[in-house]
């Protein structure tokens, strides 16, 4: 059976770096490459420059060192295997020892066929080996409603929750709830004055310090409803605590229903309170005493002019320069309590029990603590007898601009745009595709007009626009009555196998974004496809032959429908896997 539809499920580029394989295997046969040698930075992509060929294998440059050889003459051997294969029409040697290689057409519309069959699936792997990965995003303070400063890190992070599942990883999705901090004690104090001004009490305007937000009416109105008046006047450590619930509970009712209403659910709420009410963060304590990670010791003095009133304070401090931190950090306060890293310090032990990889999304206002809870994770997991790899994806704030004008946000001013109200103005997808057109790492601005315009310059449009025109082709060419059909694939054409070139690269796409945890990398992809589909569109203004639907010929109208329609299955995955709708109609 020939090799070009020998296995026809296995996307092409998977395909390949199997046949890349079975030629280093054939080298080792023979004695040219000796046995052993790892292979895991061998790769098949398409090359820098199209014009250099179909795919490119950098396995002479990686594999010679090791072999004792040099990378031309391990190039020569492994191009004379590779050109046996029927899907091969040339291998070319080029630099120092790459591999380019040219495939016959057969191959791109094999391709096409495989992207029929597989439907929904297509792009799916299972590289991840099943392994979990437990990813950890929005975690936003539970003091009010979410709003747009906390849209990115949810987007980005649910997306690649997605992405990592259909790379074949388990994913545990979680909200770590910061329920155990200072301005939960503010939160549960502004809640006590709305429960006053909801007994009938003129409060008159919300204190400096405390959330002034009407959001916490609601709040106040149900803590009057269970507790009459028994808190109007009682001191207030009889109902600090119980508000802080009470009011933490609400908040956290309220941010539920704000991600849902961006198709966000995870399956973990994490509570800072209960971790440390546990004892899990005195254990982590003393695991860390026991492993000489934690020690007392006296802070060094601040850099620069050091304050008049500062004094050395000893305290438990973490070992974080054993790990690359520039000083060891403090575990708990003077007074006592657990520093905002002694409980993450203990919070990420604990995920890492139950998961083979961790990911956390963090605003880039944390930028300064990802050193020293690296450090921990790899003192506590390594120390362990086992590693779990741990990355941090810092997320920059969005400016929101509405007419020109930057809008500003501050919840304790209780000022902010919320994601609800957001999300009811531009939409769900048109917010979640957004979120994901710039890398996580640089800023954004979010032009409320921008994002909905009907323009080419709006990516999010562009894609969208790019599935409804294909479906409007679909419909157009029913009507006339031609249907999809892969029975004369051959008679396309240069332009349309460039298409499906480009179609086939969406696996590889799918894997690479995931193990880099970059999910913005499949929406400049879908950007491509739909760049590449509507310059292909646009041919047939000028020469008719190269409409998708040419009245007078049903057979390449056939092939063309046919195409179109993978192209359409491409774009609604990719969009899925960000999790956005595609559109039939605009």
């Amino acid at each position: 059976m020939s090799d070009i539809a020998a296995t026809p499920a296995v996307p092409v580029f998977s395909a390949f770096a199997a046949h890349v394989d079975a030629a280093l295997d054939a080298l080792v046969a023979a004695g040219t490459l000796p046995a052993g040698l790892k292979r895991a930075a061998v790769t098949v992509e398409p090359p820098r420059d199209p014009s250099h060929g179909d795919l490119a294998t950098n396995a002479a440059m990686v594999l010679a060192k090791p072999a004792g050889t040099n990378p031309r003459a391990l190039a020569t051997a492994l191009v004379a295997e590779l050109e046996k294969l029927d899907a091969v029409t040339s291998a070319e040697i080029a630099g120092p020892g790459f591999i380019n290689l040219r495939l016959a057409p057969a191959v791109w519309l094999e391709e096409l066929r495989t992207i029929a069959a597989a439907g929904g699936a297509y792009g799916r792997s299972n590289v991840g080996g099943g392994t979990t990965v437990n990813v950890e995003y929005v975690s936003a303070n539970p003091t009010g409603p979410m709003h747009m400063g906390h849209c990115r890190g949810a987007v980005v992070g649910d997306a690649l929750a997605s992405l990592l599942e259909a790379a074949g990883h388990k994913v545990v999705r979680e909200y770590y709830v910061n329920d155990a901090g200072a301005q939960v004690q503010v939160l549960a104090r502004s809640a006590h004055v709305r429960y006053r001004e909801a007994l009938g009490e003129a409060v008159g305007e919300i204190p400096e310090g405390l959330y002034p937000g009407d959001y916490l009416v609601p709040v106040g109105q149900a803590l009057a409803a269970e507790f009459g008046d028994r808190y109007a006047t009682a001191p207030e450590s009889e109902w600090l605590a119980l508000f802080r619930t009470r009011a933490v509970a609400a908040m956290m009712v309220m941010i539920k229903a704000d991600l849902a209403l961006l198709g966000i659910h995870h399956d973990v709420f994490s509570s800072e309170a209960e971790l440390q009410a546990s004892g899990k963060v005195d254990e982590a304590e003393a695991w860390l005493r026991a492993q000489d990670l934690v020690y007392d010791g006296e802070l060094e003095a601040p850099k620069g002019k050091t304050p008049e009133d500062w004094e050395p304070v000893a305290l438990p401090l973490f070992r974080s320069t054993k790990f690359g931190d520039d000083q060891d950090r403090p575990i708990k306060k003077s007074d006592g309590t657990w520093t905002y890293f002694g409980a993450d310090l203990a919070y990420h032990y604990q995920k890492a029990q139950g998961a083979d990889a961790l990911v956390d999304i963090w605003g880039a206002d944390h930028a300064g603590t990802v050193k020293r809870i690296k450090a921990a994770v790899a003192a506590m997991t390594g120390n362990d007898g086992r590693e779990v790899p741990f990355e941090v994806k810092l997320v920059q704030m969005v400016k929101l601009l509405r007419d020109g004008e930057e809008v500003k946000m501050s919840k304790r001013s209780g000022n902010f745009v919320t994601l609800a109200d957001t999300v009811r103005e531009v939409g769900k997808d048109v917010v979640r595709f957004t979120m994901l057109t710039r890398k996580p790492d640089a800023m954004m601005d979010f032009d409320f007009a921008e994002v909905i315009a009907a323009k080419k310059e709006n990516p999010v449009f562009y894609v969208q626009y790019a599935h409804a025109r294909i479906c409007r082709n679909m419909k157009k060419g029913a009507d006339e009555g031609f249907a999809p059909s892969a029975a004369n694939l051959d008679l396309l054409g240069a332009e349309e196998l460039d298409l499906v070139r480009l179609l086939a690269q969406f696996p590889r796409q799918v894997e690479a974004a995931a193990a880099a945890r970059e999910p913005h990398r499949i929406a400049f992809y879908l950007h491509d496809v739909a760049s590449a589909f509507h310059s292909y569109y646009n041919l047939g203004n000028d020469r008719p032959d190269k409409r998708f639907i040419v009245s007078e010929n049903e057979t390449i109208t056939a092939a063309r429908l046919f195409l179109a329609a993978q192209i359409g299955q491409i774009v609604r995955n990719g969009l899925a896997l960000l999790g956005v709708a595609a559109v039939e109609e605009m």
